[in-house]
């Protein structure tokens, strides 16, 4: 029995979780049109791209002919696919289901589609920083084979110990890296080098940084809140902040976050910190009650950026940063 092809794939921030919610995947080039009608070749297909983007540099349409020619003719039901999520910082592995569909109407100017059971979606942090740097290719489809293995074991619920890899990762390191490298390595940071309490801590010195008073309750018998946070120095004048934190990676839902919304009293507000991410349903209760926000990884990591100056010296050396430029993403017509 042969191996399974398991592909990698990008799809625009614009698409958020709706390709996971409906179970696709689905890239661009809509001037191309239905790739179903193009012999299947790739000289076909390079022409069909010449033709409809008269402006793209010869030397490029070989490379946009060869991701769609991929995903309309060479991707088979039964692949695997690997698709990490933006907006959650999650990878989610599937399993191709349905054959090359041409939707006219489909969301940001991406028509070309497949249907795909999601098999399981787990956090960046879970894989090896050299998996990550393979799923992170700069190409919208690819092929992943450096990192089968790990990958597959992932899908199975199955643990896999990358022997090559060094999960120490330096500043200097980071610093040469994209800017998904480095949200990785200050996750990890923030989960593998802390206790929850410390990183209880963590978060109030952030809220100090960020102008609050704050203090860490007791480590038990806290009610479910892990932090007090105010303006004034006393902490009598509104609003009282109260403050909850999960160090963990995985998706908190609605009951949760409800629980914490039921201890906040009248003229308070309510705020839940986490480095995985909250569920649609969590969501929507914070969308209906002003007193709520839900500070989930990604957006941690934002405000972690904004006061990364203001921050003691031991919290700069858990997150050792440096600030540095890195190439911009060019803005296409199949972005």
């Amino acid at each position: 029995m042969s191996d399974p092809v398991i592909w990698g794939i990008h799809m625009a921030r614009d698409h958020g979780l709706e390709p996971l919610q409906e179970g696709y995947v689905a890239i661009g080039w809509h001037k191309v049109g239905d790739l179903s009608l193009i012999a299947p070749n790739r000289d076909a297909f390079k022409e069909k791209v010449a033709e409809a983007y008269p402006e793209t540099k010869p030397g490029a349409i070989p490379v946009k002919a060869g991701v769609i020619y991929r995903f309309a003719v060479e991707m088979k039901v039964g692949d695997i696919i690997i698709f990490p999520s933006k907006p959650d910082r999650m990878v989610n592995i599937g399993i191709v289901e349905g054959d090359y569909q041409y939707v006219a109407d489909g969301p940001v100017r991406c028509p070309n589609r497949r249907a795909v059971k999601w098999i399981i979606s787990l956090p960046r942090a879970s894989f090896s920083q050299s998996a990550l740097n393979e799923i992170g290719s700069a190409i919208t489809l690819f092929q992943v084979s450096n990192h089968a293995d790990e990958f597959l074991a992932a899908m199975e619920g199955k643990t896999f110990e990358a022997d090559d890899i060094d999960e120490e990762v330096s500043a200097e390191q980071v610093s040469m890296q994209v800017e998904e490298s480095t949200e990785d390595f200050i996750t990890k940071r923030l989960k593998a080098s802390q206790t929850p309490y410390q990183f209880e801590h963590f978060v109030a010195h952030l809220l100090k940084c960020m102008g609050y008073h704050s203090r860490v309750t007791q480590a038990s018998g806290d009610g479910g809140i892990d932090i007090i946070a105010h303006r004034d120095e006393l902490g009598f004048e509104p609003p009282i902040i109260k403050v909850q934190c999960k160090q963990i990676l995985t998706t908190i839902g609605r009951p949760e976050v409800q629980q914490l919304h039921g201890a906040i009293e009248n003229g308070e507000h309510g705020l839940f910190v986490t480095l995985g991410s909250f569920s649609p349903d969590a969501r929507t209760f914070e969308r209906t009650k002003p007193n709520m926000r839900l500070i989930d990884g990604p957006t941690l990591i934002e405000l972690i950026y904004s006061h990364y100056h203001q921050f003691e010296p031991r919290y700069q050396m858990l997150l050792p940063l440096k600030r540095t430029y890195i190439p911009g993403p060019a803005v296409s017509d199949n972005d």
